[in-house]
């Protein structure tokens, strides 16, 4: 594997170390997972990248702007990996778009990338790229994954080839280098047009390359990893090549609303995820939790009571052991089964995890490795290991193998190294805002190094603000903190340019509602129930138990309660679920400028 120069050598390395039956998993209509080998695989890939170069697709001259760009628009499925593999190998570059992209930011992509060929999952993303046909001169065909009359489906292009076209691709693929373009990704921000992130294949095959010691840990060619993160973000798709190049079969799951039954279906020793999802189950678990009566009911929060003072790497003594052996064998492993049964590992990304839930799982032998970085740097900077010596909660692990981080002056985080993109497609200028004369990337988060070995995330630069007395605050440690109570489900903490912090909290509904069915209090709907007194004053306490946690001017001094959960399709969040607080703020102006009334 170290000796591999493109992301497509993955197959040759599987193919010669460890062929599998089920290199790629899908189910199929009838609820049976239709298994993909690499034999298979390397098959269809060949026939992809012929087909392409027969419709008039390859790299040019292999400059950045000669090579052709093809879109892909679609969820996670073995079609859009084999798609990546043979657009590579046909000297092409793929442009991953978000499925929830809206149709003018998806127009500007396929305009700004000069798009080609646009391969897409479904019916209405079929349709979505059709209503932009006539403002997107450079696509001159639409395929998809699924069978959709009239479309063109992607499987009529695997026959389409030549025995020239195969000989065409071969030659193709042999001029793709190390440091050549391999994809670009456009960034979702909140304002202004997307950025496309340009990424060679020395950006993620040496992220892949670092990142695997981090994986064989616990991690062989005989497990299985469950996808359902979105490949068209960095994290997911870089993750998916460190199975390719180890041999670990990749499942997809049906959807987000089917995860819990395809990991028992599945048994995976490792998937990825977000914080927000893991919270999600975590809430699960925990209102099961709360059904449960008698001596049940006290063992299960004695034991997660006991997980929640453990601490990586620390001889918690004797008696503390023991009680950590008890609660797993009566109770983490009814919660490991819960995830398939033979979960080692679960990786997680993108913002910031409570730490109460790190605890809890890893005590729980469910070990959670936090990690930390960006598109732009392919995107691993950091990560907690899988071995205690190397973890510690609270901060986002050590930093990865042939990445040099540094702390600027204004504590901001930099990094270099081969991860580092190649740049913004066709802006100059704003490469240069962020990768400075001696080639260190801007991250544009506020960090520091605890006991000069991990590297612990503070908040993001540009989410700090000040407020009217000139103090500044960082919402997002808060944030999480706040989120520990079992009430909050989401929040965000504002104030810029404000007399004080305040917040907007969404509350954990069937908490609440079950609150206040033991409360004796009635209501009509969700909105009714957070204008209660009695709710309103529950919440007001909440905050006040945290705010001693914290200085008077991070202390939330009033809230709104919201009753809608913000979502990614409500567009409150990107698709790492993360905040997309201008979205936000603007959404909820009514109810900020009630905080400051």
């Amino acid at each position: 594997m170290r000796n591999s120069k493109r992301l497509f050598d993955c197959i040759d390395v599987q193919l010669s170390q460890f062929p599998k039956e089920d290199m790629f998993a899908a189910k199929e209509e009838g609820g049976i997972w239709r298994k993909y080998s690499t034999k298979e695989v390397n098959e269809t890939v060949d026939k992809l990248a012929a087909g392409l170069h027969h419709l008039g697709i390859s790299g040019g001259d292999m400059s950045v702007e000669k090579r052709d760009k093809i879109a892909v628009i679609s969820g996670n499925r073995p079609e859009w990996l084999m798609l990546d593999l043979a657009v590579q190998k046909a000297g092409a570059v793929l442009v991953p778009i978000y499925p929830t992209l809206a149709a003018p930011e998806l127009e500007f992509v396929l305009n700004d990338a000069s798009v080609k060929l646009v391969f897409v999952s479904d019916k209405d993303l079929y349709d979505k790229v059709q209503s932009v046909r006539s403002k997107t001169p450079s696509v001159y065909a639409v395929f998809t994954f699924d069978y959709i009359q009239p479309s063109l489906h992607w499987r009529d292009i695997l026959n389409k080839a030549t025995e020239q076209d195969y000989k065409e691709v071969e030659l193709a693929a042999a001029k793709v280098g190390y440091e050549d373009l391999v994809t670009i990704i456009y960034t979702s921000g909140t304002t202004g047009t997307p950025k496309g992130v340009m990424l060679s294949h020395k950006n993620i095959l040496s992220n892949v390359i670092a990142s695997t010691e981090v994986f064989t840990d616990f991690c062989t060619s005989n497990d299985k990893a469950l996808s359902f993160l979105p490949l068209n973000h960095i994290f997911e798709r870089m993750v998916t090549y460190i199975y390719l190049f180890n041999g670990v079969s990749i499942y997809y799951a049906e959807s987000l609303d089917k995860i819990g039954d395809n990991l028992k279906e599945v048994q995976p020793a490792v998937f990825t995820t977000v914080p927000r999802l893991l919270e999600k189950v975590y809430e699960r678990i925990m209102g099961k939790g709360q059904e449960l009566t008698g001596v049940k009911r006290k063992l299960f929060f004695w034991a997660v009571d006991v997980a929640s003072k453990y601490e990586a790497g620390k001889n918690h003594g004797f008696f503390y052991n023991l009680q950590l052996s008890i609660a797993n064998k009566l109770i983490f492993k009814k919660w490991r089964e819960g995830l398939g049964g033979k979960v080692k590992a679960i990786v997680t990304g993108a913002a910031a995890c409570q730490v109460r839930l790190l605890r809890i799982f890893t005590a729980g032998k469910m070990v959670i490795m936090e990690g930390y970085g960006l598109t732009e740097t392919s995107p691993v900077i950091s990560v907690n290991r899988f071995g205690e010596a190397n973890r510690r909660f609270g901060t986002v692990g050590t930093v990865i193998d042939g990445v040099d981080v540094k702390i600027a002056e204004d504590g901001e985080i930099c990094c270099k190294g081969d991860n580092v993109m190649m740049g913004y497609y066709k802006r100059p200028d704003l490469t240069a805002e962020v990768i400075d004369k001696d080639g260190y990337f801007h991250t544009g988060d506020i960090g520091m190094f605890v006991n000069n070995k991990f590297l612990k995330i503070t908040d993001r630069k540009k989410e700090i603000f000040k407020t009217s007395g000139g103090k500044y605050v960082a919402p997002q440690p808060i944030e999480n903190k706040m989120k520990e109570s079992k009430f909050i489900e989401q929040m965000m903490v504002v104030g810029a340019e404000r007399k004080f912090a305040g917040a907007l909290i969404v509350p954990a509904v069937d908490t609440l509602k079950e609150w206040a069915k033991q409360n004796n209090l009635s209501f009509g709907t969700v909105h009714d129930l957070i204008r209660h007194p009695k709710v309103l004053e529950l919440y007001k306490n909440i905050v006040e138990e945290f705010n001693v946690q914290f200085n008077h001017v991070e202390q939330v001094k009033k809230f709104e309660l919201v009753s809608n959960e913000w979502t990614v399709d409500g567009g409150e969040l990107t698709p790492t679920l993360k905040l997309k607080r201008k979205v936000i703020m603007e959404k909820y102006r009514d109810a900020i400028d009630r905080i400051y009334e």
